[in-house]
């Protein structure tokens, strides 16, 4: 009886599919739409898709930022049929990680957040991890943000051997420049007008830890910084080539862009800066187990337990100068940023933040319909940057008549906070700022900044680092095994440790890139004259 059961549910089976193929026709697609197909740019709204946006962070687990897909994906299925989906990568080992995920090209990332100075995006783009996009598909996709980035004239900075491969965040005026917070109620008490210099700093360290407070470490810091960059440039006038070295080696001089300059490997500056740390390890700076501790400085810094706190200008002035306020009023906290003796600044290339498309993506022209929908559209905008209203924000009226957003009364971080780490596309028609923030502030040094910013000038430059690639992979090397040892002071004779360095330097190729890179140089001014 069961055999007989299974023998007519097949009959009824293949019946059916018999009728199927009588009553629906199976669409027949043009050569030009198997290969959009084949390629990821055709774009059949009718059928519903995910796509999948990877970008650098660790992954949430408080559920707020679900609640908020959910909603954004309601509006996005509404708009595009397409829903969105967020694949974040620890900060761990990140950028070879972030390289790996990308050359498998399986086919399961579609959106990529990069940068040509952190983040490898010429490196993906000459390997073919990246989509061509072209203006035509641009235009159709995504053309508020085409049309946005057209009217600053800023495609150009994002082409690779005349194609375009990133979308950049253009329209986004922000700080990311490092330097020293401190706090200047204190500075005042060591007899200063601010901290201003190298000099100044080391006075107010010296001052803090007179005071001889337990617990207290003047820096906290784990031994992962590299602020040796921040000496240089507050030391002289170099400007640091974009997309080189992650260790920033490699530049040229302000007073002469025409020359490829390292005063990592040769001048005294590197030696002063390394023979100063030696001072402050001595002093008693940080902690003894600096390259071992897992101390966390901020939380120190906001409890009174550390004098600093290094990062960039964009913190100081949205979370730490504010927060501060609140625990520590009239604390003051001020901002010595890198390169302040010699009014050394760089406005960011625009591919510091940057969104690229997957080779390997089935839906890229899905993919770009919804960037340029969380980039542009104000309420797609405010709940993947900002969070659903009245959970994660409210929108408030500020002194000067203008919207700003505070946090409704009861949020809690942990419990409400949403992560997408969307610094691919940010834009300023749309930003609404924090209440909390130090406006005054930014304003005021943003007025020193831009009185003293060059432009930086090689953002059209893609340079060729494929022929010299073993050499900088050394260079990388040897910057590792020194570098934090030279930073934080644990050397007997900082000269000599920095002479054996450069010698390392040299062994391994240090002035052929240089020459590489003077040759593409060279090449990039002759053909400008032409």
């Amino acid at each position: 009886m069961k055999r007989f059961s299974l023998v007519v549910m097949a009959l009824v089976s293949l019946f059916a599919a018999g009728c199927k193929k009588d009553n629906a026709k199976e669409k027949v697609y043009t050569p030009e739409e198997n290969r959009l197909i084949k390629t990821g740019w055709y774009n059949d709204y009718s059928e519903h898709v995910k796509i999948v946006y990877l970008t650098l962070g660790n992954a949430p687990s408080n559920g707020a930022t679900d609640e908020m897909l959910n909603k954004l994906n309601k509006i996005l299925t509404e708009r595009v049929n397409a829903e969105l989906e967020i694949m974040y990568l620890p900060w761990n080992n990140y950028l070879s990680e972030y390289n790996r995920l990308l050359s498998r090209k399986n086919g399961k990332i579609d959106l990529v957040g990069t940068a040509t100075d952190w983040l490898d995006a010429w490196k993906n783009t000459k390997l073919g991890n990246f989509a061509v996009l072209s203006e035509e598909n641009l235009r159709q996709y995504a053309n508020k943000t085409y049309s946005q980035v057209s009217a600053k004239g800023d495609w150009n900075q994002c082409k690779y051997q005349g194609k375009i491969y990133l979308i950049p965040e253009d329209n986004y005026a922000q700080w990311i420049n490092h330097g020293f917070m401190y706090r200047n109620d204190w500075a005042r008490d060591a007899g200063l007008d601010g901290v201003h210099s190298w000099n100044d700093l080391t006075k107010y360290f010296s001052y803090l830890i007179s005071l001889n407070k337990p617990g207290f470490v003047p820096w906290d810091a784990k031994g992962d910084t590299d602020i040796a960059g921040g000496y240089i440039l507050s030391a002289t006038d170099f400007l640091v080539l974009d997309g080189v070295n992650a260790y920033g080696l490699f530049g040229v001089k302000k007073s002469d862009l025409s020359k490829i300059v390292s005063p990592y490997f040769e001048g005294r500056e590197f030696i002063e800066f390394a023979k100063l740390m030696k001072r402050w390890n001595d002093m008693g700076v940080w902690r003894k187990n600096v390259l071992t501790s897992t101390s966390d400085n901020r939380t120190q810094f906001y409890s009174g337990k550390s004098g600093v706190e290094q990062h960039h200008t964009q913190t100081w002035y949205t979370q730490v100068r504010a927060e501060m306020d609140n625990r520590f009023p009239g604390s003051d906290v001020g901002f010595f940023w890198f390169g302040e003796e010699k009014k050394n600044v760089t406005t960011m290339t625009v591919t510091h933040g940057a969104m690229a498309l997957s080779s390997a993506s089935k839906q890229k022209a899905r993919a770009l319909a919804v960037y340029d929908l969380i980039r542009n559209d104000p309420e797609c905008y405010r709940l993947f940057n900002y969070g659903i209203e009245g959970k994660q924000y409210e929108i408030v009226k500020g002194k000067d008549g203008k919207d700003y957003y505070k946090r409704p009364a009861g949020y809690n971080g942990d419990r409400d906070g949403i992560v997408t780490d969307f610094w691919w596309g940010r834009n300023d028609n749309l930003e609404v700022r924090d209440i909390g923030g130090s406006w005054d502030e930014f304003e005021s040094i943003n007025k020193i900044y831009t009185a003293n910013q060059m432009v930086y000038p090689f953002g059209e430059i893609v340079w060729n680092v494929d022929y010299v690639n073993w050499e900088l992979i050394k260079i990388s090397e040897v910057c590792e095994k020194y570098f934090k040892n030279i930073t934080y002071g644990q050397v007997d004779d900082p000269e000599a440790y920095v002479k054996q360095f450069r010698a390392e330097l040299k062994e391994y190729g240090i002035e052929t890139v240089i020459a590489a890179l003077q040759e593409q140089l060279d090449d990039y001014y002759a053909e400008r004259r032409r």
